[in-house]
């Protein structure tokens, strides 16, 4: 009788672990992750860069690497195509314009076939005469990186919940038949 008690038991600790790993998952999955910039995030320049780059903690793929340079009249300010040089993502930069708050907008795919996306930014205090490229696309790409992971969470959960009733339904009836 007692090893007919500890089979509930036993597949509820394993549906708690099953839960937890579910939860946790996505959490573990690592991707690249930017390490450094240059200028470096939030940083004060005179005159502008001829280069920015964005580095990353490991090796990215050079196909569809996407790094802009928005300034704060919300004009491109880059010039022609990034390149990608192992861990760095790297675009060169026209003579800046006015002053203020330019943007570093990336999109690299990782080592893993992951896209990673983001910002990283510096002010300009003194302005310069650059001429600047095309209006930047502002709705661009709102994609958020994939699905919400709250249905997952809820179908796991909900798996998890009826598989413990059933189990507990056929214990109790197993142990009805055998009283």
């Amino acid at each position: 009788m007692r090893d007919r008690r500890l089979i509930p038991a036993t597949l509820a600790l394993m549906m708690g672990v099953l839960l937890i790993g579910t939860v946790l998952a996505p959490m573990a999955a690592a991707h690249s992750q930017v390490v450094s910039s240059d200028p470096d995030d939030g940083a004060t320049v005179r005159s502008g860069p001829q280069r920015v780059t964005v580095t990353f903690n490991e090796p990215l793929q050079e196909s569809f690497a996407v790094l802009t340079v928005v300034g704060p009249d919300g004009r491109y300010w880059q010039e022609g195509d990034p390149t990608v040089t192992g861990s760095e993502l790297s675009v060169a930069v026209r003579e800046l314009g006015p002053a203020g708050t330019y943007t570093l907008n990336y999109r690299v795919t990782s080592a893993d076939g992951h896209p990673v996306e983001g910002q990283r930014s510096f002010d300009l205090t003194v302005a310069g005469s650059g001429t600047p490229g095309p209006v930047a696309d502002t709705a661009a790409d709102s994609d958020d990186g994939g699905p919400p992971l709250w249905p997952f969470i809820v179908v796991a959960v909900v798996v998890l919940v009826g598989g413990l009733g059933i189990v507990l339904l056929l214990s109790r009836r197993s142990g009805r038949r055998s009283s």
